[in-house]
């Protein structure tokens, strides 16, 4: 890297990210990161610290769509004096991995979780909030978005060792062969191998529903007291977690983005993510006598002979069928929208010249 940008290799700038800016930052800019987003502010950090700044009015202007606007852990370039306190977002750096879902209530468009992600941690409480199923949906989109996936199972202290296990060969009789750690909050067994695993300069974003103790895990990791979190009930289940999405410096090193419970997380049009969450059927559909099978009735499926023989089980092929189906309408949405954005913008473009002749 250059002199110019190596202060920022600390917050996960890298050669792939400075090839970038040479593409969108002019010479009277500088770079930053998106620590948090804020209504209509955005919080930015680079070497020199943290300090706000908003969008330029023409990149308002030329971008209408939502995931076009800079999300937490995004690189944007950015005018701001020294003697400043305040910047204005110029341009955004292409994203290397991104976490996204689809918006809630709108077919049509997504949500960004993260960007810029190197691993993303879906976490499960063992108590109440196990679910396979929810996994494999988790781990489709972590795959789609290009980052490493992790699972990490909480709470542990509040169930048997037995039940433990159990779930555990529920993900591997899934299919599901990503990285699996387990935790307690209370007993502290399993912090500290959670620890050694996330990296300085490297971005980890944590994922799950409400309760499951990501909040209380981000306090361990910050150290306690830096994050609100109300108290357990007596379910195990927590009161309260993050209000916000924002990305951490740990005292490691490591970066953590932090995000608000989602219980929902809507699979959007998607390809490759279905060999992480679905690798045992991803490996024996390669083995089908054809390349385009649906797995669904075609002679010499090899999906389906498996499940014949029980070595795939009925409700994670029918979860499959479910979550490629999903997928499928919202890459069709997607494809649909682009045309409709295609025939605005030629609208906008035309009107804009019958202006200019008057």
């Amino acid at each position: 890297m250059t002199d110019r940008y190596q202060d920022l290799a600390p917050l996960g700038w890298n050669a792939w990210f400075e090839e970038q800016a040479k593409l969108h930052c002019q010479p009277d800019e500088t770079v930053a990161r998106v620590a948090a987003v804020d209504r209509d502010q955005l919080l930015l950090i680079n070497e020199t610290g943290a300090f706000r700044a908003k969008l330029s009015g023409s990149y308002r202007y030329t971008h209408q769509v939502s995931q076009e606007f800079p999300g937490v852990g995004d690189w944007v370039c950015v005018q701001k004096l020294a003697q400043e306190d305040f910047g204005v977002v110029q341009s955004l750096l292409e994203r290397k991995t991104a976490l996204r879902r689809k918006a809630v209530g709108r077919a049509l468009d997504y949500q960004m979780i993260g960007a810029n992600v190197d691993c993303v941690v879906v976490v499960q409480s063992c108590h109440f909030d196990f679910n396979s199923k929810r996994l494999e949906r988790y781990l489709v989109m972590v795959a789609e978005g290009g980052a490493e996936p992790n699972i990490l199972l909480t709470k542990t202290d509040l169930v048997s060792r037995e039940l433990l296990a159990t779930q555990l060969a529920e993900i591997r009789t899934a299919g599901i062969t990503v990285p699996v750690l387990t935790l307690s909050n209370v007993t502290r067994e399993g912090v500290e191998d959670l620890k050694q695993r996330l990296l300085p300069g490297k971005t980890y974003c944590f994922v799950g529903s409400s309760g499951v103790g990501k909040s209380t895990l981000i306090n361990e990791l910050v150290g306690r007291g830096v994050l609100e979190t109300g108290n357990v009930s007596g379910t195990g289940e927590g009161k309260h977690t993050s209000v916000r999405r924002e990305l951490i410096v740990l005292p490691s090193g490591a970066l953590v983005i932090d995000n608000p419970g989602m219980r929902e997380f809507g699979v959007l049009g998607t390809g490759a993510g279905f060999g992480s969450g679905f690798g045992d059927i991803s490996e024996r559909a390669s083995q089908c006598r054809y390349r385009d099978c649906t797995h669904v009735s075609e002679p010499g499926c090899a999906v389906l002979s498996a499940l014949e023989e029980g070595e795939i089980a009925q409700e994670h092929y029918d979860n499959y069928l479910k979550l490629r189906k999903e997928s499928e309408f919202h890459q069709m949405s997607q494809v649909e929208r682009r045309k409709k954005d295609r025939s605005f913008g030629r609208y906008v473009k035309a009107v804009k010249k019958d202006l200019g002749r008057e």
